[in-house]
């Protein structure tokens, strides 16, 4: 077990990324991501897969400051176009960030593999994790989900176009403006942030009930899902839901009459999603309020609770808007 005291958070809380605190000044944060290709489009794939590493920076509360690419190409089977397109897009996107780009690696591999190690730094006065969140919080969440359903249809020409244009739009957005708000308001407003990736929001919201002691709840009703989407769900789970399913479900409970899509989607692997924030629920008017002036769509989807008697770490009710 590590005890270094310059150690904030490390693997142990299950969080987004690690932080490191210096001597003096910010402390570190350090995360990695790279993925295989989400859509057909080199430029926005690359878009993607910056905004995805990115936001785990964000979700701890920091600002991103360099970044080393990771890329893993086949050999003589891309042309080299499609290679700029990819880096170029990722390069904009860090750009975006303020982010600067230092170097990184690249390797000959049989499948297309993108994405960067990121660092940054956090005020640790106001540093975000999964372990913060108190029973009575209310749960907010910025990005609709779906993108692994919506990524699956277009592997299988199954999405319309519509659709994946507002599913690459959400996931080439930086969660930089939610990600600043949140930082703003840590401690306060504020108590514990995430952000929605590969686990689903089951398994992110699990794992952040998890380290902060508590149980989640959650209306299905509530939470923003891309338009369409549930009308794709049957033919298009993908490996990583099955997997996600199968990891997570036995901390879930799932209130009779809850859509069985909408509990599929729970479990899809997100792309570059949104942030999962855990405020206080005397400072939730004035939260929203910062999240609509930043620009960004903020859903209140649910409340912390104490923990349930049941073991249950994510409880899935059936109640609707309004």
């Amino acid at each position: 077990m590590q005890s270094d005291p310059r150690i904030l958070i490390d693997f142990r809380t299950h969080d987004d990324a690690g932080v490191y605190a210096w001597e003096a000044g910010p402390a570190l944060v350090q995360t990695v991501d790279f993925f295989t290709p989400i859509v057909d489009d080199p430029y926005q794939y690359g878009q993607i897969a910056a905004a995805n590493a990115l936001s785990d920076v964000y979700a701890m509360g920091g600002r991103p400051v360099t970044a080393l690419a990771i890329a893993g190409f086949p050999d003589g089977g891309l042309d080299e176009p499609t290679i700029k397109a990819i880096f170029r897009g990722g390069f904009d996107k860090l750009r975006e960030a303020g982010a600067v780009l230092l170097g990184g690696h690249t390797v000959r591999d049989r499948e297309i593999k993108f994405g960067y190690a990121v660092t940054g730094a956090v005020d640790p006065a106001r540093m975000l994790s999964n372990a913060g969140a108190r029973p009575g919080d209310r749960l907010f969440l910025t990005k609709p989900i779906g993108t692994g359903i919506i990524g699956t249809a277009i592997k299988f020409d199954r999405a319309p176009d519509i659709l994946v244009r507002q599913a690459v739009a959400s996931m080439c957005t930086l969660n930089r403006a939610a990600g600043e708000v949140a930082a703003a308001a840590a401690g306060t407003a504020v108590r514990a942030c995430t952000d929605v990736t590969g686990f689903g929001l089951a398994g992110h919201a699990t794992e952040l009930a998890v380290a902060s002691h508590v149980t989640l709840e959650i209306e299905a009703g509530r939470i923003p899902v891309f338009d369409g989407v549930l009308e794709l769900v049957a033919a298009n789970r993908s490996g990583g839901l099955v997997s996600n399913q199968a990891h997570f479900r036995g901390g879930v409970r799932v209130d009779d009459g809850v859509d069985p899509r909408r509990v599929d989607l729970l479990y899809d692997p997100q792309t570059s999603g949104g942030l999962l924030v855990s405020a206080a629920a005397g400072a939730t008017t004035e939260l929203v309020e910062r999240f609509r002036q930043a620009g960004v769509s903020a859903v209140e989807i649910g409340r912390v609770a104490e923990p349930d008697a049941a073991g249950a770490r994510l409880v899935v009710r059936d109640r609707r808007n309004g």
